[in-house]
This record gives structure tokens, C-alpha cells and sequence, in this order.
């Protein structure tokens, strides 16, 4: 048996993969060692892991946000040790998983669009160079937490269209004080600000929404994609919430930039049961 899992900074999602073929699948709330402790992992394998596991554990992949420190990821390895001792562990980067998961074996640039956003030239083994996405707070462009930050300035200075801002008030009844306090005080406050990108997919023909993240998506183009040597001669690929619903915007901007975009997939988790699947057998 192998455990995969695929860590985002809103959901974790795990695939089984039996000896006779059956996958089983499991999920539950994003994890990221930046900003939740070792127990937010723990209870996500008790929960909603554990109950479907029945047999011993060979080896387990994780990918992951927030693993580029050793420290994160000593922290990921001690608690899949601590339930899964017998099994041959390997912690990486969600950027590696998503690289494998859409390129495979061919070179490429991998990105994910979703809560978060990060970026790499994959050369069909390895990640072999990496623009720094720096988070939610320095960086992270395009990402639903980028685009949640610029609707929440916007609405709290007033400088969003009059309607547009009734009607996000009507959904998320909160104050100045109230939205401070989610994105400075409490825990998750990137997948807080994710949150609204789904009240900006559901306006998107509001000219101020669509403008919001074809910027947004323009951004990550010329910060990220465009940082790659070649990268006008190279296939892009993404994966992610953010990229898969808002495709059609983010593959007009590719066009309109010269970006040659291929896949799109919501979640990388699909491909890496594929690109794992022969480590069934070693």
C-alpha cells in the first residue's frame, strides 16, 4: 500500500493505492507548517485518514505548501512517522508534485493557482530553477489570496462599484474590524482572503472582477513565467482551484502575452496516483 497526499493552503487531499489496483481517496483542511502547528496534521490523519487505512504502509509521498524549510519539514516527517513507522517517507514540495503530476516525464514550466501561487522549470526529472513566491503578504500573484486581498482593499476604501459592494456585504456580513482581525489575529489568514475568490468567479462578468484577475493573472505571467529562460518555447501547465475555474481568463491573458498554456488540472492529486503508480511494485 501507498499513501499520496497533495497539502494546499485550503485542503489536503490523499490517495490509497493497493497492491490489486483499487484507490481509495480521503481529504480534509489544508496544512501548511508555516502558519498551523504539527497538531493540525495529526488530527487530519486521525480523522479523516486513518478510519480508511487497513494494512501495512510501504511508502508514503507527501507534497506539500511551506515544506522549502528543513525545519517544516522535519516537522511533516515526525508526524507520518509517528503513525506510519514502518513506511519508507518522502517529503516534498507541492511545486514537485505538481510538476510530476503535469508534466511527467517531460520538461515544462509547473505552476499552481490556487490559495496560494509558486512556479518552477521542470527539465522531466527535477525541478531545476524556481522563482521565489514569497507568500500571501510579499507575493503569491495571481493567487486567490492575491485576488481576495485586492477585493477586500478595495471594498474597505471604497473603491470597488457601489452594487458589487452591496452585494459582497450581503454575503460576507463583516465590518473593518472584523476583517482585520481574520487576516492579522486569527489562524489561515491567506485561506480566508482565498475564500472570496468564489464571490469574484461568480461576478466574473462584472468588468471590475474580470479586470481584477486578468491583472492579477498578468502579474504572475511577468513575475513568474517570464522569468524562465525560454519560456516562450516551453509548454506551461497549472494546477490549482484558481486556475482550473478562472481558465478561460487565464488562458486569454497567456494568449495575449505570447504564453503557450496546455494543461489545466483542479488538483494535481490524480495525476501523482498515475505518476506513483510504479512504485507499487519496487
Amino acid at each position: 500500500m501507498i499513501l499520496i497526499a497533495d497539502s494546499g493552503g485550503s485542503k489536503l487531499d490523499w490517495r490509497i493505492l493497493h497492491e490489486d489496483g483499487k484507490i481509495d481517496q480521503a481529504s480534509g483542511p489544508g496544512f501548511n507548517p508555516y502558519y498551523q502547528p504539527a497538531s493540525d496534521l495529526e488530527n487530519s490523519i486521525e480523522e479523516q485518514l486513518a478510519p480508511k487505512v487497513s494494512g501495512r504502509v510501504k511508502k508514503i509521498f507527501f507534497y506539500g505548501a511551506g515544506l522549502s524549510s528543513p525545519q517544516n519539514h522535519e516537522i511533516v516527517c515526525k508526524v507520518l512517522q509517528r503513525y506510519f513507522d514502518k513506511a519508507v517517507i518522502e517529503v516534498n514540495l507541492d511545486l514537485l508534485g505538481a510538476a510530476r503530476s503535469l508534466c511527467g516525464d517531460e520538461p515544462g514550466i509547473a505552476c499552481i493557482l490556487g490559495t496560494g501561487s509558486n512556479s518552477c522549470f521542470y527539465d522531466g526529472n527535477e525541478i531545476s530553477r524556481n522563482v521565489a513566491s514569497l507568500g500571501w503578504i510579499l507575493g503569491d500573484e495571481g493567487s486567490g489570496a492575491h485576488m481576495g486581498k485586492q477585493l477586500i482593499k478595495d471594498y474597505i476604501r471604497n473603491e470597488m462599484p457601489d452594487q458589487l459592494s452591496e452585494q459582497l456585504k450581503a454575503r460576507f456580513p463583516l465590518n473593518r474590524e472584523e476583517i482585520l482581525s481574520k487576516v492579522y489575529q486569527q489562524e489561515r489568514p491567506a485561506a480566508f482572503l482565498g475564500s472570496f475568490s468564489r464571490f469574484i468567479f461568480q461576478h466574473i462578468k462584472e468588468p471590475y472582477c474580470y479586470q481584477l484577475v486578468y491583472s492579477g493573472f498578468e502579474d504572475f505571467y511577468k513575475r513568474n513565467v517570464m522569468q524562465y529562460e525560454d519560456h516562450q518555447h516551453l509548454k506551461v501547465h497549472f494546477t490549482g482551484s484558481v486556475a482550473f475555474y478562472f481558465s478561460n481568463v487565464l488562458r486569454q491573458v497567456a494568449n495575449d502575452m505570447g504564453i503557450v498554456v496546455k494543461n489545466i488540472a483542479e488538483t494535481p492529486i490524480a495525476g501523482l496516483a498515475l505518476f506513483h503508480k510504479k512504485d507499487l511494485n519496487d
